[in-house]
């Protein structure tokens, strides 16, 4: 199978980042894609309350990706580093670890929902109209998590294994295969919310049994390598998971924003604006994970040249990656921001007839909704670079900031004081003054770090 030759050494920071991030975002997008396929296809085939529906359960299954991101990303981390230092066994051994625990834990929770799918779905916070679609989408979807947990660990090492356009493909094709049964299933048979969710499970199995079996057969470095059924060896394999999960739970806190996010965003529309109010949310919902993932592509891009060259300790090429990253993500924020703001009544189309009450909902709250963008994607790229440089508590701290400490007051405060502008302005707010305290937090190591240099 052919492979990229990538050299993170030595190879020129910005040709390696532009070799990088190009296949990465296309793969990002393209599993936002098979969201947002869904919301389209069920949008026009069962209305909003559809929408609704698969909305309602959206915070679970981010919660879900959030972890394999979380072991994704610390795996990550720690094989880069091995990798620098030509300790290949021990790279290949971690990534065995992180497989195999993604796969316990989902088969375990995958279980429990399976059994108890009307509580479930309760607890997400459905209304009794909307909890026969809730159900069906949870039925048809849960069983397929395993292979997506695969697919979120597994597209790191891929790419770090030199093959980034096969990570793009196996998201690609996963896309392309959505598309099209999504448009069988909920057109021609009819099948609604249940077949848009049997549509994306298909679609899943199929990226992950890709990736699995490019791990398995065609990896260059980084095939999984047994592990041995010892008492010391179970010990060593959960002590390099807790690592893992300590780097990469920046990455769990990214994700579990955006769940976070339609969590309380669900309760609030619901509380103020009923049944369509969450219909118009989600709608955005559909779209903030392609922001996300743009910052996440970003981040990912940068994360092995960082801690590949971190580990080499080459803090200039470190440096350049940084500023590279920053600027990409000022662009990308920069143009997702001005479609938003210029074009909401298009975006809405795709989903609702712009007559509907909820698509004139989204319309109006669109343009508030994307003033924090930049920042939304800045964070993200800030926070990877502390994660990839091994600094966890800031990254975990600027995640819990944006993600919890001020998201969650921003929720249950803004609609008080602005009406139902506020509710869109949640996000935005609780952005700006996460970036407000990281420019505080750089300011004052900086001022610090000058004083010790001057006095010695």
């Amino acid at each position: 199978m052919e492979r990229d030759a990538i050299d993170f050494e030595t190879l020129k920071v910005s040709k390696l980042f532009r070799k990088l991030f190009f296949p990465t975002l296309m793969g990002m997008l393209s599993i936002s894609a098979v969201t947002a396929i869904d919301g389209i296809f069920v949008g026009h085939g069962v209305g909003s309350d559809g929408i609704a529906a698969v909305n309602i359960c959206v915070p679970l299954l981010m919660l879900f990706t959030g972890l394999g991101l979380m072991i994704g990303s610390g795996c990550s981390v720690v094989t880069s580093i091995h990798l620098s230092k030509k300790k290949y066994k021990i790279a290949r051994l971690n990534v065995t670890q992180a497989l195999l625990f993604v796969t316990i834990v989902t088969v375990t929770f995958t279980a429990f929902i399976m059994i108890f799918p009307e509580q479930t779905a309760f607890l997400l916070g459905s209304s009794e109209q909307l909890l026969p679609m809730v159900k069906d989408y949870l039925l048809w979807f849960i069983p397929s998590l395993t292979f997506q947990m695969w697919i979120s660990v597994s597209l790191f090492i891929i790419r770090l294994d030199g093959a980034p356009k096969l990570a793009m493909y196996c998201s690609l094709i996963s896309a392309v295969v959505n598309v099209v049964l999504d448009w069988l299933f909920i057109f021609p048979l009819g099948w609604g919310v249940m077949g848009a969710a049997f549509a994306t499970s298909i679609s899943i199995v199929t990226g992950g049994l890709i990736a699995i079996i490019y791990l398995l057969f065609f990896a260059n470095s980084l095939r999984p390598h047994p592990i041995k059924i010892s008492r010391k060896s179970l010990l060593l394999s959960l002590r390099n998971i807790y690592y893992q999960c300590r780097i990469g739970s920046s990455s769990f806190l990214g994700e579990a924003t955006l769940a976070m996010l339609m969590f309380m965003g669900n309760l609030v529309f619901m509380h103020y604006l009923g049944d369509d109010g969450v219909g118009a949310f989600g709608i955005a919902c559909y779209y903030l994970p392609f922001v996300f993932m743009i910052g996440n592509s970003i981040a990912q891009s940068a994360q092995p040249i960082i801690s590949y060259n971190f580990g080499a300790k080459k803090p200039h090429r470190v440096a350049s990656t940084i500023k590279i990253s920053l600027y990409t993500a000022i662009i990308c924020g920069v143009i997702v921001t001005v479609v938003f703001l210029f074009f909401p009544k298009f975006l809405v189309s795709l989903f609702l007839d712009t007559n509907n009450s909820a698509a004139l909902i989204a319309i109006n709250g669109f343009p508030y909704f994307a003033i924090g963008f930049i920042f939304f994607i800045m964070n993200l790229c800030i926070i990877g670079y502390y994660q990839s440089m091994e600094k966890i508590k800031p990254a975990t701290g600027f995640a819990l900031l944006r993600g919890f400490i001020f998201l969650i007051p921003c929720f249950l405060l803004t609609p008080k004081l602005l009406n139902e502008p506020g509710i869109w302005l949640a996000l935005p707010i609780s952005e700006i003054l996460t970036m407000v305290f990281i420019i505080i937090y750089f300011l004052y190591f900086r001022i610090r770090d000058k004083k010790t240099a001057s006095l010695e």
